[in-house]
């Protein structure tokens, strides 16, 4: 197969994969930071580099779990909490191998949209890394990221735009 046709069935390929389709086997450190590493070679305008990724695993993902559980029970009256929502926040987190907060930079020298632009285009290529290397993954972006506060050190001139989720297939 040459290269335009293994691109073209990755491309085919790519889907949202759920948590709970993920195995209990880890991702290992290689494939992370390759799938890390790919998102870095997205264009950027004037070589902003605009993506800010932090991996969470182990207990910064279970620290993260709690964390998003409590912000959802804060924020909501008591008549509209909904204990399932509560508990699916955990359990998507807790599930995924990796999960992987996705921010963007603004840098002030170009649109913020080109700069959003570049961070998708950055989660465009980790997802084809992914899809390549047979991990499942997903791009969040539940309205709770903009309140994370421990969990994430978000800067005046930065903004999540949600979580990228990574676990194993059978």
């Amino acid at each position: 197969m040459n290269k335009a046709d293994v691109l073209k069935e990755i491309i085919e390929q790519r889907r949202s994969i759920f948590p709970k389709d993920y195995t209990e086997t880890g991702i290992s450190e290689d494939i992370i930071d390759g799938i890390l590493s790919s998102g870095t070679y997205a264009p950027n305008h004037k070589r902003t580099k605009p993506w800010r990724f932090k991996v969470f695993k182990n207990e910064e993902k279970a620290a993260l779990a709690s964390e998003m559980q409590a912000i959802y029970k804060a924020s909501q009256p008591e008549h509209l909490f909904l204990e399932k929502k509560y508990n699916d926040i955990g359990f998507k987190i807790n599930k995924a191998d990796t999960v992987v907060s996705i921010v963007v930079n603004f840098s002030g020298m170009v649109p913020e949209w080109e700069e959003i632009a570049a961070v998708s285009m950055a989660v465009q290529n980790m997802y084809l890394t992914c899809t390549a290397n047979g991990i499942g993954c997903y791009w969040s972006s539940p309205k709770i990221v903009d309140q994370l506060k421990n969990a994430l050190v978000i800067e005046e001139n930065q903004k999540c735009l949600g979580l990228f989720y990574m676990g194993n297939l059978e």
